[in-house]
């Protein structure tokens, strides 16, 4: 979190936001704080996620724009951590911080654990269920009808304004990722293709339970093209675990979770060959986003040696067109439609 806004929060505003649902803070617990502040708190003796937005990062509407499709979503039988109203009766609640706001809300806490990528639990079968929730979503979302409570566009993030954020030596990635945008705003629109999606939807954001996922951290949820809830979960796969490793290794494994993961995205919803061939240019985008976050987030004059590792991995990358993986795609797209067929057959023996 950038400092003026840390200077902003003290330990009364927490207590506040708490009180307005009902909960109690004495004991509340700090999950996060990069985008949001993200607490465990208790309301008689359960645990609850309570999430305090700050004005600068969305206006109230947005929150609630996400809110509104996180329970439709849950309504509609997709596993997601439901909202709750506070005691007011309201899905977000304001509170006043200088001259800005704090925006709260709180979920449900999702059952289950995380499972890291080291874990024995991150094999195809986790990727297949991980395709399958989405691609449930995803035939969800299409009915879905906002009304005014809508998110914005993937085009209107403040961080794909590259040149704000972005040092001038960095014009080489600057035109690039300006380029990759234009391109992605060319594709065409149209509600079979393009709706509210998740946007982040990694390890990080989902628990494991009972042989199913459940899905939570809808902050970067916007209208975009159902694709991309396809190239995050393989781009952050494979950088997170092969991002030291060659080109090669990287797409050896990323071959093998996409095909897992289509598998079970193609049980729920349909994925046309023409557009599995613009994921590149996804994948692209996610190299361009997460760049420009880091510049957004970090002092880039006092990088830990993590973060410079980070940082550096993806500028050599994307200076040198090296994409995260080099995949056939079209193929994987194939070999998963085939597992589906295999598996429809032995069901219906």
């Amino acid at each position: 979190m950038e400092n003026w806004i840390d200077e902003l929060f003290s330990e009364e505003l927490l207590e506040t936001a708490a009180k307005r649902f009902g909960c109690e803070s004495s004991q509340a617990k700090k999950l996060g704080d990069f985008e949001n502040y993200v607490y465990e708190v208790h309301k008689e003796g359960v645990p609850y996620i309570l999430r305090l937005t700050h004005s600068s990062h969305r206006s109230a509407k947005e929150v609630e724009a996400e809110l509104r499709w996180v329970n439709y979503l849950h309504e509609n039988g997709v596993n997601v951590s439901l909202v709750n109203d506070s005691l007011d009766g309201k899905l977000v609640e304001v509170l006043k911080a200088g001259e800005t706001f704090f925006y709260v809300c709180l979920f449900d806490k999702a059952p289950g654990k995380p499972v890291g990528i080291n874990d024995p639990l991150f094999d195809d079968s986790l990727f297949r269920k991980w395709g399958r929730v989405t691609g449930k979503m995803h035939r969800v979302t299409k009915q879905y009808e906002a009304s005014e409570y809508i998110r914005g566009r993937w085009d209107e993030d403040d961080v794909l304004q590259y040149a704000k954020y972005l040092p001038s030596h960095d014009s080489i990635i600057l035109g690039k990722a300006e380029e990759n945008k234009k391109g992605l705003q060319a594709l065409e629109e149209t509600p079979e293709n393009f709706g509210v999606i998740h946007s982040d939807i990694h390890p990080g954001n989902f628990f494991y339970h009972e042989g199913e996922i459940h899905v939570f951290d809808f902050d970067d949820s916007m209208q975009f093209f159902f694709l991309s809830d396809i190239a995050i979960p393989l781009y952050y796969s494979v950088w997170w675990k092969y991002r030291k490793d060659s080109l090669e290794t990287r797409s050896e494994f990323g071959e093998a979770f996409l095909t897992a993961f289509l598998s079970g995205y193609l049980e729920e919803s349909p994925l046309e060959e023409e557009w599995i061939e613009h994921l590149p240019a996804f994948l692209s985008l996610r190299d361009f986003t997460l760049y420009t976050v880091f510049h957004k987030k970090w002092d880039v004059k006092h990088l830990s040696q993590v973060e410079e590792e980070l940082l550096t991995g993806i500028r050599n990358r994307l200076l040198n067109d090296e994409p995260i993986v080099e995949i056939d795609f079209k193929a994987m797209l194939k070999k998963a439609r085939g597992q589906v067929k295999i598996a429809d057959n032995q069901a219906k023996r």
